[in-house]
């Protein structure tokens, strides 16, 4: 064999090893890939009550920059309060497209959502409009984002929708024609530790909701 077509095998050896190094860490990568789309992805972890906690933060906050002094807590009409459920947190992953096509489809076992509401009334037009702006500057340099501003929305007269980059939680601020203003938050769907607290009908424990804190040291029921 000559000098020349030792250096020929060689270099095609080489390339050789080197295509089949490329191929096999293809494979290996589309593997892992295939599998992530076929499991998806993990729901990220966090304690309900903790969640609770952030999003009632939340809300106080945009009730300190309402600043809508006159306003009082709505009692006419019902809202949430403070709740954990999983029925808007699917089983992830291709493996479960099918049952995930179903009108009702089933939730991830041990996964929720928390969210959190209140309204206030006694809010006409001519207070809401810079009262919401307020809440759009103020949450906006505390690094929230602008989802939607606009006075759109079917049945509202104005709506506000922020979500912060970190977290996922969404705000949203709506009015409506019977002066009437509702506050909500809602934290992404997460996995609860086994240990979490429940209460005596099995239901998760979260926190008493204490936003606006300033209405309810005052308020009683009418």
């Amino acid at each position: 064999m000559t000098g020349r077509t030792k250096i020929l095998a060689l270099i095609f050896s080489t390339t050789a090893v080197v295509g089949a190094a490329a191929l096999i860490a293809g494979v290996a990568v589309f593997a892992r890939w295939a599998k992530s789309m076929w499991e998806g992805d993990p729901y990220p972890a966090a304690r309900p009550a903790a969640t609770a906690e952030r999003l009632d933060g939340h809300t106080q906050s945009v009730y300190d920059a309402l600043g809508l002094p006159r306003a009082r807590l709505d009692d006419d009409r019902p809202g949430r309060g403070m709740e954990a459920g999983g029925s808007a947190c699917p089983r992830q992953g291709l493996r479960h497209l099918p049952e995930n096509l179903r009108d009702t489809p089933p939730a991830e076992p041990g996964v929720v959502d928390v969210r959190e509401e209140w309204a206030l009334k006694g809010v006409p037009r001519a207070e809401a409009e810079p009262a919401l702006e307020r809440v759009r500057h103020h949450l906006t340099r505390q690094g929230w984002k602008v989802i939607r501003f606009d006075d759109s929305t079917p049945g509202h007269e104005l709506w506000l929708h922020l979500k912060h980059p970190r977290t996922g939680d969404t705000i949203r601020v709506a009015t409506n024609s019977e002066d009437r203003l509702s506050v909500s938050a809602y934290a992404e769907c997460a996995r609860y530790p086994s240990d979490t607290e429940r209460d005596y009908y099995g239901a998760l424990r979260l926190p008493p909701q204490q936003a606006p804190a300033q209405l309810r040291r005052t308020h009683s029921p009418a």
